[in-house]
């Protein structure tokens, strides 16, 4: 008994936030645990209103026979079982039916085997209910008096912990040595009860030893570290891969014992937990050389050595496999486990990749066999990139809906299809913590990556599209910096690529939604720097409000705002978040945060803008397009250019710096079109394009097909005026002809936001698009990028809703 009072309590919290996690999962959590020398195990029902309530009500035989089979799996890979209530949030201290409630609840979870117990009051109001404001003398009094008699009725069990209301240095008032309530629970908590402690904030940069000793000195025992490190329920962009760091071994010494309070995805915790295990065994030994010191650094490649087999193991979502025993996972080089070679390996080739199925997100467990879309969608890329699609042949593969271009294969070096499929390669892996690092700091790729695109933004200047002044040597410095931020972009689109077509489903359901979420916005942070070079006007040019637009736009970053004294979730969305606030429109959450797709594609996108080369592609992608709505075969009489020249020949001639092409592994997929200033635009047209048109097609001669001139009237009526209160809010336009449809609309919002982008970088100040009133799905899209109805059947001679929205 007192050497249990002594051991230093060590291992992770789970159980309180976000997805619950399963069974299996805990078999594995444990088996990790057992092998890096971690002991404790603290479980909780979920913390939310209604679990809060539950303390009352026991558990069902079924829920028995669950938890009871939780605590022997605990118990039996060497894990002390700490069972946590949380009943603060309506207890009535002064009930003697209450106290009779909770401990019916605890005893009942007594009798399944459990020897270690918590109570929490943390974050919940302050205030007692008339009873008990007449039977205490304060809050502190209450929750204290509760805890003992709790604590007594227990048999004073060795391991007893219990959370205050005041819990970390910052919810102190005044401060922590002159807090009355903590004052409270230092003279009059049973000395054997362990109290729980966060550190100087909720979410500690880092714990010193100073610290402790006041807390240590005002609580009259050493307190448990409750760490939040790496929880990362506060933000649903972010994650925490990298290594436990800012804890001094030397705390030990000051504590009764530290429990990390993890990601709520069970497998993103490999390294904090494996680094964990590293840092308790530093703590614990009797040498003192360099070697023997935790290091950080040193803790982060051991775990991702470990953590590479891991990830290339062909694993179900929620670790259900029949091979989980088989495969306990590898200890650290450092650590005293059996030799990894006694295992046999279960690492699958790229072949083996092809057989495992993409599984909805959102579901609790995966199907057992493949997909069938997803299989026939291999089959029809294997097609296209053997010999050209046909346009009246639709599948999952070739997007439905989208035009199926001819020609179309296998691009050129450096866009490549994508080779990471089946084995997340130890760089890759490396990128993946980098940027999903810690709350208050991130790893050197986010950083590299920030920094760079800080830079570029403040220096656009120098290669906008009318400063003829800038001296080479500046342009090849915004040039070179550039190419690194694109390069970067990349290495994530492939890393996204990586990680849906690996071969552990595991992963891929914790990781997707963020690896996805950065791929976008770094899609379009690739896309708008690649814009930038030769079209961001400069002051001189009457649209020129680019300086204005970025000093309002982008202004404050995580940086500014995670300082030691900061909260992480002062600014939310990670690596993700900072790179969205330095674009123009990066205030616009909707445009950035969105759910994922249900089926996960591997497939490799790009976001880029136009070049002159594409209006070819463009032009074919189109026509087929036109076709294929008309359910007729190509006439040999009608020029093949009058559908694209009706589209996007306008747009291409007279403002190519405002159209974006979306292209995948095979080419050219879709685009979108801009125009900023659609006044002036129309000016233009009726001077220059139009004749151009007349003469192209000239109207009698006996080669002119009817259709042809059919699009010239068309093309006539396109440059129809709008009304100049719309145009006084919104003096820009969007043009979607080329829009695709694909299984992952993120995709397509990608490429709009791109255009966005763009259009506010140059000053406009809104936007406004055409939509057929029948096109249900285009209005749906739009309506969710914050699209609001202006006009409808009002705009134009045709009938057309006209959607807007400001930037």
């Amino acid at each position: 008994m007192e050497e249990e009072k002594k051991q230093f309590l060590c291992g992770v919290v789970e159980g309180f936030y976000g997805r619950p996690w399963t069974m299996d999962q805990r078999k594995v959590l444990f088996q990790w645990m057992q092998s890096w020398g971690l002991n404790t195990y603290l479980y909780g029902p979920k913390d939310d209103l209604k679990h809060r309530l539950l303390w009352r009500e026991v558990y069902s035989h079924e829920e028995e026979g669950q938890l009871r089979t939780l605590i022997k799996e605990a118990q039996s890979r060497g894990q002390r079982f700490v069972y946590a209530l949380s009943p603060g949030q309506d207890v009535v201290f002064s009930s003697s039916c209450d106290l009779t409630l909770l401990k019916r609840k605890l005893r009942q979870v007594s009798d399944l085997g459990c020897q270690a117990f918590a109570i929490l009051f943390d974050d919940i109001d302050h205030s007692m209910c008339q009873a008990d404001s007449e039977a205490f003398s304060s809050f502190a009094h209450a929750q204290v008096t509760v805890t003992n008699d709790i604590y007594r009725f227990l048999g004073e069990p060795p391991v007893f912990l219990f959370c205050p209301t005041e819990y970390c240095g910052s919810l102190c008032s005044p401060s922590v040595s002159k807090s009355p309530y903590l004052q409270t629970i230092g003279e009059d908590l049973l000395p054997n009860i362990t109290v729980i402690w966060t550190g100087s904030k909720v979410i500690s940069r880092k714990l010193s030893v100073d610290c402790m000793s006041e807390v240590e000195s005002v609580l009259q025992r050493p307190p448990l570290i409750w760490d939040n490190l790496h929880a990362n329920d506060y933000d649903s962009r972010r994650l925490f891969l990298g290594p436990f760091k800012g804890r001094e071994p030397q705390l030990r010494s000051h504590l009764r014992g530290l429990l990390l309070n993890p990601n709520c995805e069970f497998e993103a915790n490999y390294i904090p937990l494996h680094s964990l295990g590293s840092w308790h065994r530093a703590g614990k030994e009797e040498r003192k050389d360099e070697e023997c010191e935790y290091c950080p650094d040193r803790a982060l490649s051991a775990a991702l050595h470990d953590w590479m087999e891991e990830l290339n193991q062909p694993l179900q979502a929620g670790r259900q496999s029949t091979q989980a025993e088989q495969r306990s996972s590898a200890a650290a080089t450092r650590c005293k486990t059996p030799d990894r070679s006694d295992c046999p390996s279960t690492l699958r080739g790229p072949s083996a990749v092809d057989k495992l199925p993409v599984f909805p997100l959102n579901s609790s467990s995966p199907p057992s066999s493949p997909v069938k879309g997803e299989t026939e969608g291999r089959e029809v890329e294997k097609k296209r990139s053997n010999k050209p699609s046909q346009p009246n042949h639709q599948t999952q593969g070739s997007r439905p809906g989208a035009p199926s271009v001819e020609g179309r294969g296998p691009k050129a070096q450096g866009w490549g299809l994508c080779g990471g499929k089946g084995l997340l390669s130890e760089s890759q892996v490396r990128l993946l913590v980098g940027l999903y690092y810690l709350p208050h700091e991130h790893g050197p790729s986010a950083q590299k990556l920030l920094q760079d695109l800080t830079w570029l933004k403040a220096n656009c200047h120098l290669v906008s599209a009318n400063n003829k002044k800038t001296a080479a040597q500046k342009i090849d410095e915004w040039r070179g910096r550039s190419s690194r931020v694109l390069s970067l972009c990349e290495d994530i689109a492939q890393l996204h690529c990586s990680v849906v077509g690996g071969a552990n489903r595991a992963v891929l359901y914790d990781l997707y939604p963020y690896v996805w979420d950065l791929r976008n916005t770094a899609l379009v942070a690739k896309a708008f720097i690649c814009w930038l070079d030769g079209r961001v006007l400069s002051d001189s040019s009457t649209m020129g409000t680019w300086r204005n637009c970025f000093q309002l736009c982008g202004k404050t970053t995580g940086a500014d705002l995670l300082g030691v004294e900061s909260e992480p979730w002062a600014f939310k969305g990670g690596v993700s978040g900072e790179v969205q606030m330095l674009l123009p429109i990066g205030s616009s959450n909707e445009l950035f945060t969105h759910p994922p797709p249900l089926f996960p594609t591997s497939r490799l996108y790009n976001v880029r803008p136009y070049h002159t080369k594409d209006k070819l592609e463009l032009y074919r992608m189109v026509r087929q397009l036109h076709l294929r709505t008309q359910g007729g075969q190509e006439s040999s009489v009608v020029h093949p250019d009058v559908v694209g020249d009706r589209c996007f020949g306008p747009c291409l001639a007279l403002c190519p710096e405002y159209c974006f092409i979306l292209e995948d592994e095979l080419g050219v997929c879709g685009c979108v079109l801009g125009i900023v200033d659609v006044r002036l635009f129309a000016k233009r047209c009726q001077a220059s394009w139009m004749p151009a048109m007349r003469d192209k097609y000239p109207p009698k001669g006996g080669n002119t097909h009817p259709n042809t001139q059919d699009m010239i009237k068309l093309m006539e009526e396109d440059q129809g005026e709008y009304p100049d209160s719309l145009l006084y809010h919104f003096p820009s336009q969007l043009r979607l002809d080329a829009l695709p449809e694909l299984v992952d609309v993120s995709v397509s919002r990608t490429l709009l936001t791109a255009l966005l982008t763009a259009l506010k970088a140059n000053g406009s100040q809104g936007v406004f698009c055409e939509v057929q009133p029948t096109d249900r799905q285009r209005l749906e899209f739009l309506t969710k990028l914050g699209f609001l109805e202006i006009l409808r059947g009002e705009a134009r001679s045709r009938e057309g809703v006209v959607l807007g929205r400001l930037l």
